[in-house]
């Protein structure tokens, strides 16, 4: 919205967990178990009042493909954690003409200066980024931007066991660690490249 940008479509099945504390801007403590696309809607607005915002509380999946893409969407940024559903988008996407860039992983990562916008068949070290080439290879995509980690994972030295589940019942996957100055860059990187490429820069 600070950019320009007046209509935003966000889709995310999630609410505010305990787990979000630590990174996502939305989440504090008296937004805990709320929707976060009714949270980061409800920010947008206070930022630009005249934004349009269209929420969707559903988790992408293939079946959702003709409900939630539409043709007369400008730019889809991919942040789902999960391959089939990042794979469909990214071929939806394709198909009708859409420009997409998709972010790869950001969970234990410590260096937020290792981040890199590339072409996903030019990325490497990510295991993401790996899983995907294959995949897209497979479904006949032959380019995606992506913005990706070049640092290795960092392996966890404790696993804190938790009873943050019940704040989001919704949530699908255990929780990847991450600390709040790695994905926040991420983010910021893929907004840039998405008004620079709306802009023709």
């Amino acid at each position: 919205m600070r950019t320009g940008v007046g209509k935003l479509v966000l889709v995310d099945n999630d609410c505010v967990s305990m787990t979000n504390l630590n990174r996502q801007l939305h989440a504090t403590h008296k937004t805990l178990g709320r929707p976060k696309v009714e949270v980061m809607r409800d920010r947008i607005l206070e930022i630009n009042p005249l934004a349009q915002v269209e929420i969707y509380q559903k988790f992408y999946m293939p079946q959702l493909a003709e409900e939630l893409i539409r043709l007369d969407y400008d730019y889809i940024v991919d942040a789902i954690d999960t391959v089939t559903a990042k794979i469909d988008l990214v071929v939806q996407a394709q198909r009708m003409g859409i420009p997409i860039i998709s972010s790869m992983g950001a969970g234990n990562k410590l260096d937020p200066t290792r981040f890199e916008v590339s072409d996903i068949y030019a990325t490497s070290v990510c295991p993401l980024a790996k899983v995907m080439r294959k995949e897209l290879r497979l479904k006949g995509v032959d380019s995606l931007k992506v913005v990706y980690s070049r640092e290795k994972p960092v392996t966890p030295k404790a696993v804190l066991k938790t009873d943050f589940e019940n704040d989001c019942p919704n949530s699908r996957r255990p929780v990847t660690g991450s600390i709040a100055f790695v994905p926040s860059v991420a983010g910021l990187i893929i907004a840039g490249e998405v008004i620079k490429d709306l802009a023709g820069l």
